[in-house]
Parts: C-alpha cells; structure tokens; sequence
C-alpha cells in the first residue's frame, strides 16, 4: 500500500514509539511485506530467521526488535513489537470505512455496468464499463475491476488475508490493507472467494474464468486466460502463470508457482512448484502419464502378492 504523500521517518518513529536509525528526513511512500517490497517501502520483521532477508531486500526503512547495524542508504525503526508497529500503520492510514449503502457513492461505475438488486460495492471501488455484477455478490472496499467483468450470485472480492501471529494470549491478526485487482474479460463464478493482499494486490489477469466455489489467498497472482475449476483452493502468495488450467478440485500451496501452460487434473494436489507445458495429476502431483503408469502398477500388485504365497 502506498501512503496518500510520503512520510518523514521520524514522524513514523513517533507514531509507533520506536528508536530511530536514519536520516530523520528520510521518505518513507508505503509498507508493504517482505516479499513484496519496492524502494521507499516500509516493512517489519521480528523473527531472526529473517532478519537477514528483511535487512537486504528492497524496502528503504525496516522495524526490527533488535538493535542491528543499520544497510547503508536505509533506516531502522527499533521497538518491541513490530507486528503490532506494522499494524498501527495499517489502521492509521487505511483504517475501515463503514457502508452507508449498497453502492457507496465513492465507487466508481463505468458506463454500461449493471448492479444487480443485492449485490455490495464498497468505498472506492472501480468497476469499468459493460460488467455484470450479480444479486448478492459483495465488492469490498478499494477493488479494482476492469471492462466487461463478469462476477455471479454470492461471491465475495476482497476478504480479508487468512494471516495471523500466534501468542500466548491467542491470535493477533495482520490487517490487510491490499486489493483485489480483476483485469478486463474475467469472470468470476457464484460463491468464489478472492481475498485482497496483505499490503499489495491479489491480481486476476485478462481473460481469466473461475467456475463455482473456487477460493484464492491473499497476494496471489493469476496470468491471463487462465481456466479454473470448481472447488480449486489456491493458497496465498502463489503465482500461477499464463494459460493454466486447474480443473476441478485443485489444491495448491502457498508461495509456489505453476508454470505457464501447465495442466493440473482433477483433484490433484500439489506443495511443490510445478514446471509449465505439461499435465500433472495425484497428491502429491506429478506429471499425469508417470501417475497413470503408477496406478497401472498397483492394479497388478494383488496379483503378484498371491503368486508369492
């Protein structure tokens, strides 16, 4: 997320309390996580496994609960807990809006678009020309939609990231101040779920098509003209290539990418990253023709067991 105008570092220092290692002048124009990072970014870290990570990626200013050395051209921001830090930054500058009506009258509506009687757009919406947008489904607040989008009956666009901390007391939840960002051509079956990124965007590419009941974390990315089928559970931070097709009932974790032109088979599931141009079946998947040959060999395995008594 991209601050409204940059922000001096120290006036972020003393809005979370923190120790300042920097230029006090120092610009900061968005937060962002780690993973996802540009220069002038903000970001946090709290856990040494990662400290290395955050310290050299792209982001400009890091909160960190540990004095280090500070990357030369960059800056620290020092405090205790700097989860609850990044957080206070969330809800300062993209804190909730409550609905006053269905159509917020921020939204913005492109000519021939039509709004079904039940459907929900949220503040700051862009919606395009010629979409349709059906009873009951819900646009949350800051979605991007482009031209001749079509999203059906009781699929909800921008839910919250599934992202939380676990502490003694139970679990601090990460606020999401990402989007969803659906391009021209797409369409979106009923009872989907596509949830915004945590700090940046969870991107649908042009010409993409989702059946019914498909869900997709947060910050993931689909290329265009993708197909994916019913039941598909898409983890966050994936990226899934140009011209894929998940057929019904696909599992796939999260942080992976799914080549460009891969064809995933019914049911199959997959925690590995899977090479495009080929088709791939099984839990764990692997490509189809190998799992077939597999499956072949298992028939003729009672065969061989009863020839061994």
């Amino acid at each position: 997320m991209k601050f409204p105008a940059p922000i001096k570092l120290a006036e972020i220092a003393e809005f979370i309390h923190a120790d300042a290692d920097g230029d006090p002048d120092l610009l900061v124009t968005g937060i962002n996580e780690i993973h996802m990072v540009e220069a002038g970014d903000l970001t946090f870290v709290d856990h040494p496994k990662y400290y290395d990570k955050a310290l050299h990626s792209n982001a400009t200013t890091i909160i960190i609960n540990k004095v280090v050395e500070c990357p030369e051209g960059k800056a620290l921001l020092i405090c205790e807990k700097p989860f609850d830090a990044y957080i206070s930054l969330v809800t300062r500058f993209r804190p909730f809006e409550r609905a006053v009506a269905a159509i917020s009258p921020s939204a913005s509506i492109g000519e021939g678009t039509v709004i079904q009687p039940g459907a929900f757009i949220g503040n700051h919406v862009s919606i395009g020309k010629h979409c349709i947008i059906h009873a009951n489904a819900s646009i949350y607040d800051h979605t991007l939609i482009g031209d001749h989008v079509i999203i059906h009956s009781g699929t909800v666009i921008g839910a919250d990231a599934y992202y939380f901390q676990k502490r003694p007391e139970g679990y601090k939840k990460l606020e999401s101040c990402g989007r969803v960002v659906l391009e021209d051509f797409v369409e979106i079956g009923a009872l989907c779920s596509i949830d915004k990124g945590v700090s940046g965007d969870t991107i649908i590419s042009k010409g993409t098509k989702f059946d019914n009941h498909v869900q997709v974390g947060h910050d993931t990315y689909i290329g265009k003209n993708c197909l994916i089928g019913s039941f598909c559970a898409i983890a966050g931070v994936t990226r899934i290539e140009d011209d894929v097709i998940l057929w019904a009932n696909v599992l796939v974790n999260k942080d992976l990418v799914i080549g460009k032109g891969a064809i995933v088979l019914a049911g199959a599931g997959t925690e590995k990253s899977l090479e495009g141009g080929k088709t791939y079946w099984g839990i764990p998947a692997i490509e189809a023709r190998k799992k077939w040959r597999e499956v072949a060999a298992l028939k003729q395995l009672p065969d061989i067991l009863s020839k061994l008594k």
